[in-house]
């Protein structure tokens, strides 16, 4: 987890919501290297959302199966994987450069093979494998079972490629390969592809229809998780609060509630976190679940998208500004010392100053903890695409954007501030990244707290922290034992 500079400048808030919490940054945080055993190594950098990550994880597994070790130097590995996102413009772009430094390295180590996994696949793959010729393999997030063998064609000197859309897979017996090693926070996928035909997103057609993985193995994961001495797990999907399952020897239902639960009753100190929320979707008695269970921490990204009705419509949201508002005062009734966050797009097709000025406005009413905030990039092949021009000028775009960073900055060091003299309980993450004098950790509405190092506590121990500064984006506190 990364920290941020106590008085960080907007081009800094920018950057940190923007790119790090959000994944953006490569994802290499692989164990100790193995490159003196004997074998094949593979290197992997992920992209995107958290959903990449937990994929690159069982694809990680999947290659442990057949041999491959796991290796955070980039010229060691066999098997160079970048696991891709399509959400935004800037990801793609990112990706395109990683690939020419990987062409370099097969240039230098003839016989590694560089494959692209995730989102990308569907959409690149004949520019990545005919075109520009950067690539041996590529891979849609639902094939990643076929690696083996697309591995083993690459090697016999063919183009590997399955980017085939499955209705059913959710990798629920597979047990990922944990690429954090800290060993106190991990993913747990419930669930994949989205059925929301949000008109900006393209995931529904890069990770196909929406499937619930079954209850019982995500149980399990957690139990599991748990007894190798993790304390904090993170249930993802698309769109978490529409998870359902039917168990075929009962016929009961499972929903998101349910799930949470039973996940809360693994262990009473077994945190419990999830994303994401969807504004529709999210009901009062996955609110009442929250409030319920200590251990199921008191945080809900629910991206609003647009604060204006009319700009929500054009975005297929679904909801309107009220419902969403309704939404807020429902968290803000059953779970009080609830942190909301959220996601928001500047600039989408056709957004007036006064939809804007919604949008800006929304950010208060919300007083949002943290949001990742973007301007609108038209992804090709979404509706909005095909059915809208992208008519607000990059200049227009990049300057309600700045507003709404400025704004939220201002609500972010506001609701910092407030926790200023309170005492939280904090997991131990590990080293503050500015000083290994201190420990950093986050609390249950999911704010980074750095505080010194207390004698006998490490990383995965609960402490509790007296906050005694803040900036907007991470709060300063001392051991309260």
């Amino acid at each position: 987890m990364h920290l941020y500079n106590d008085n960080p400048t907007l081009l800094d808030v920018q950057h940190q919501m923007n790119e790090e919490q959000q994944g953006e940054v490569f994802y290499k945080n692989i164990p100790e290297l193995t490159d003196s055993e004997a074998g094949k190594h593979f290197y992997i950098e992920s992209y995107g959302c958290q959903m990449n990550f937990s994929d690159s994880e069982i694809v990680a597994s999947i290659l442990a199966e057949v041999g491959f070790k796991p290796t955070r130097n980039l010229e060691s590995a066999d098997l160079i994987l970048v696991n891709t996102c399509s959400i935004r413009e800037k990801a793609e772009e990112t990706v395109r450069k990683r690939l020419r430094v990987f062409d370099a390295i097969k240039r230098q180590k003839p016989g590694t093979l560089v494959g692209v996994l995730g989102c990308m696949a569907e959409r690149l793959k004949s520019k990545f494998l005919e075109e520009e010729r950067l690539v041996d393999l590529v891979v849609g997030p639902d094939a990643y079972r076929d690696l083996p063998k697309l591995v083993a064609t690459a090697e016999d000197g063919d183009k590997g490629v399955n980017v085939f859309l499955s209705r059913e897979e959710t990798y629920a017996d597979i047990s990922p390969l944990r690429l954090d090693s800290k060993g106190v926070s991990a993913f747990i996928s419930i669930m994949r592809g989205c059925d929301n035909m949000c008109s900006f997103c393209v995931v529904p057609f890069t990770r196909g229809r929406e499937r619930s993985r079954d209850a019982f193995s995500i149980l399990a994961e957690a139990q599991e998780l748990y007894e190798r001495g993790y304390r904090e797990v993170t249930l993802l999907g698309q769109n978490v609060d529409s998870y359902k399952w039917t168990n075929p020897e009962t016929e009961t239902l499972v929903n998101f509630a349910h799930l949470l639960e039973m996940v809360a009753l693994v262990a009473p100190d077994l945190r419990v976190r999830f994303s994401t929320s969807h504004p529709k979707d999210i009901t009062n008695e996955v609110l009442h679940t929250i409030a319920k269970y200590p251990n199921i921490c008191k945080y809900i990204h629910l991206p609003v998208q647009s604060g204006n009705s009319d700009v929500l419509e054009r975005m297929n949201r679904t909801y309107d500004r009220e419902w969403y508002m309704e939404r807020i005062e429902a968290i803000r009734q059953i779970i009080p010392d609830c942190a909301i966050s959220s996601d928001i797009i500047a600039g989408f097709c056709s957004e007036t100053e006064a939809e804007h000025q919604d949008t800006l406005s929304m950010i208060e009413f919300a007083d949002y903890s943290m949001s990742y905030m973007f301007f609108y990039s038209e992804r090709p092949g979404t509706l909005a695409a095909r059915k809208y021009p992208d008519d607000i000028s990059l200049e227009v775009k990049k300057r309600r954007l700045q507003e709404i960073i400025n704004l939220q900055s201002q609500v972010s060091f506001r609701h910092n501030q407030r926790d200023i003299g309170k005492v939280y309980e904090v997991l131990i993450e590990g080293d503050s990244r500015k000083s290994e004098q201190d420990f950093c950790g986050r609390n249950s509405q999911n704010k980074m707290i750095v505080f010194p190092k207390v004698p006998g506590y490490q990383p995965g121990q609960y402490i509790n922290v007296l906050v005694k500064a803040a900036s907007s984006a991470t709060l300063i506190g001392e051991a309260a034992i």
